[in-house]
């Protein structure tokens, strides 16, 4: 796979993975299964979810990988690796399993997302970008989502893309804020890309090349009649901004029995502005011109801006969602949590830690969704081993793992597993689904949580429960100190 720069991002990982690699292969581990999980441990802003994304582009990521003669060239320079690793990554390709959390989907910490399954070289090699696409991806779309619930149903378009951290922070950032729920993006290449419909009109400098505000109104209204959005504060809002727009809207649009048009506030107290706007707007015969705002928004401020009773109809939201500058880093890891024993069975490993937020779950794991019969709407989520199920028939009772007297009694209720294939020995058996299915997605998936989950402020804690099976084998390590049963 190559990056936009011609870069082989198969050489997109840490060097550990690399001299790892090359002391597996000479202690005869390289061909050992492993299991690897990815989650994430803290959900940004102190919300109460976050949403899964990435998919996509680690897909891509893993039928691509193969190492150039160049990149086995510079790995020989180094004196560090062995001809025989040298030889097996002139002829590499991935032939492990992968299952994943679908994009969209609402995930929970210290749940397994991804899993790998693979021979510890391939699954050591592919560690950095499986975190670095479910990290930057999965961060977007959880700040996109929260903006966008701010909004109140009123459109989110992204705006980020000259304050994005690099090409891919704006590209496939901007891919991410669609899955969360942003309308489109100011980012053109992500609309022949991914399909995340591309829209803007003008900057100040269009207004400050003409003669007058007028002018370069009439100009723009003249050039796009059926798209003519007006920023307005190049100089005075409410004095000459509105007013001009109002002019031009009159002069160009009205006698082509056009009445859809907009204006737009980049600066000044938005509460005010955008009512003082809209009743100009309504007195003068344009009731159905929309009022767009921008100006480093976030979903605090949206949400103050609507309270205030502010009249908008869009908000342009920049360097706050793509950078999601109050929560930069998601913060998901990649952890070992079996390896294939003598027998051919996967015997389970703990990391252990006197941070208790850093121990792992042992075992080869899958995870369960709960959703109440009767309501529809999301109870729990219920990590187990792989070869256990779950008999959604019965009551079963879950508990909070960190507080183990908190606990819930689940009836009526279905059990779906979260997970689903995406390689089987090396092989793409999942079909990826279009951008606007995986909005749709989130967007019915996040409307099944319960509004205390959803909310900013003190989210109520939504259940993650491990098995009775899984809990006694995680308290057996610790007892043992991580050693093998």
């Amino acid at each position: 796979m190559k990056s936009a720069n011609g870069i082989n991002l198969t050489m997109l990982c840490d060097f550990y993975e690399l001299t790892m690699g090359n002391g597996y292969l000479r202690a005869g581990l390289g061909d050992r299964i492993t299991c690897f999980d990815v989650f994430y441990r803290q959900v940004p802003d102190d919300g109460g979810y976050a949403i899964a994304a990435g998919l996509e582009q680690i897909v891509d990521y893993i039928q691509n990988l193969h190492f150039d003669a160049e990149d086995i060239a510079y790995l020989r320079s180094r004196a560090l690796f062995c001809e025989e690793f040298l030889d097996y990554l002139q002829h590499f390709r991935f032939t492990g399993d992968i299952w994943a959390v679908p994009e969209g989907t609402p995930i929970f910490p210290r749940e397994p997302v991804i899993t790998v399954r693979a021979t510890a070289i391939q699954a050591q090699l592919i560690e950095t970008y499986l975190l670095l696409e479910f990290n930057h991806q999965s961060l977007i779309a959880t700040k996109a989502n929260r903006i966008c619930r701010a909004a109140e149903g009123r459109a989110v378009l992204e705006f980020g893309s000259r304050r994005a951290q690099g090409i891919a922070g704006a590209v496939v950032g901007a891919r991410a804020a669609y899955i969360g729920g942003c309308a489109g993006t100011a980012c053109t290449v992500s609309d022949p890309l991914y399909g995340v419909r591309a829209a803007g009109t003008m900057a100040h400098s269009w207004v400050q090349m003409f003669d007058s505000e007028y002018d370069a109104f009439v100009s723009y209204c003249r050039s796009y009649p059926t798209n003519a959005v007006l920023l307005v504060d190049t100089y005075n809002s409410l004095k000459s901004g509105v007013p001009n727009a109002i002019r031009a809207f009159n002069e160009v649009l009205r006698p082509l029995g056009i009445t859809s048009c907009g204006i737009r506030f980049d600066s000044g107290d938005m509460a005010y502005l955008t009512k003082q706007a809209r009743q100009m707007l309504d007195e003068a015969g344009w009731p159905g011109c929309k009022i767009t705002v921008s100006n480093s928004l976030d979903e605090w401020l949206i949400a103050d801006l609507l309270r205030q009773g502010a009249r908008i109809d869009s908000f342009g939201v920049g360097e706050r969602l793509i950078t999601s500058k109050s929560a930069p880093v998601f913060g998901g890891v990649y952890k070992l949590c079996a390896v294939e024993g003598a027998d051919g069975t996967l015997e389970p490993r703990i990391k252990i830690s006197e941070n208790v937020g850093k121990i792992t779950n042992p075992g080869f794991k899958k995870v369960y969704r709960f959703y109440n019969r009767a309501t529809g709407m999301a109870e729990a989520d219920y990590i187990c081993l792989r070869h256990e199920t779950v008999d959604d028939s019965r009551p079963l009772e879950i508990c909070d793992p960190d507080a183990r007297w908190k606990r819930k009694l689940m009836e009526n209720f279905e059990a779906r597993e979260l997970q689903v294939p995406v390689f089987e020995k090396g092989e793409l058996v999942y079909e990826l689904p279009a951008l606007d299915a995986i909005r749709a997605h989130c967007a019915a998936e996040v409307a099944r949580l319960w509004p205390e989950v959803r909310r900013f402020e003190n989210p109520h804690g939504y259940y993650v429960d491990l098995s009775e099976e899984l809990m006694a084998l995680k308290d057996r390590l610790l007892e043992a100190g991580g050693s093998r049963l």
